[in-house]
């Protein structure tokens, strides 16, 4: 028997239909992006931390980890697989939204500040790491999920210290490899970075309150608004 939907998700999830093959889209994407990967030869193959230096790639494992939990669960109708792929999406969609607003934003101010000229790839690739994923968490929460009950503490404290792991995880890396995944990095100063990060935190909070106020204006926002503040999405 199916768990039921919560009252203000716009279509059923978990569900065999629409849910799973949106799901299932949204997956096919996330590896098709990783095939990629593991067919790109540069330097970064072979190096320490792999792809994974990459915000970019660390996000897209967080989304593929959201939909696979989320595909499972449609073909399960489990309720902890689904609440399972909410928590991880509580994160991951804010994430997501942001690689690609400061990707893109970026990309046209100067591309050498994300890569060298000759580590440039296809527009489809492109589209797939920094586009797809974002577009593919969105409409999950907005159709597929229940409202998101965590607070914009509870958000600022878990971005903030993501922000500043992914920080420790970047040099680390280039501890052992010399080079920074992203030449903008190698322009700022350490304090600059610091300050790039505490952004890049702040961002993800703001992102995870406007993605809470798309969901409420689709859905119903005065109902969206009265849910209990909760650290997951839940089901009634």
């Amino acid at each position: 028997m199916a768990p039921p939907s919560h009252r203000l998700q716009r279509l059923t999830s978990p569900s065999p239909s629409f849910s799973l093959l949106h799901h299932a889209m949204g997956l096919a994407s996330f590896a098709n992006s990783f095939y990629f990967l593991t067919q790109w030869d540069t330097p970064l193959s072979s190096s320490y931390g792999w792809h994974f230096q990459f915000l970019t790639i660390i996000g897209l494992a967080a989304s593929t980890l959201a939909f696979a939990l989320a595909a499972l669960a449609d073909l399960t109708m489990s309720r902890q697989l689904f609440q399972a792929k909410n928590a991880v999406a509580v994160i991951a969609t804010p994430l997501e939204a942001v690689i690609s607003i400061l990707y893109w934003g970026i990309r046209l101010i100067d591309p050498a500040m994300l890569f060298p000229p000759d580590f440039a790839i296809p527009m489809g690739a492109d589209l797939g790491f920094h586009l797809a994923p974002a577009v593919f968490l969105s409409l999950d929460l907005i159709l597929f999920s229940p409202p998101w009950t965590i607070t914009v503490y509870t958000t600022m404290a878990l971005s903030t210290g993501f922000a500043f792991l992914y920080w420790y995880w970047v040099e680390l890396c280039f501890s052992k490899n010399g080079w920074y995944p992203y030449p903008l990095f190698e322009m700022l100063s350490t304090v600059q970075r610091a300050c790039l990060f505490t952004f890049a935190a702040a961002l993800v909070t703001l992102s995870s309150g406007m993605l809470k106020w798309v969901y409420g204006w689709v859905n119903g926002y005065e109902s969206a608004r009265k849910e209990a503040h909760k650290p997951l999405k839940k089901i009634e």
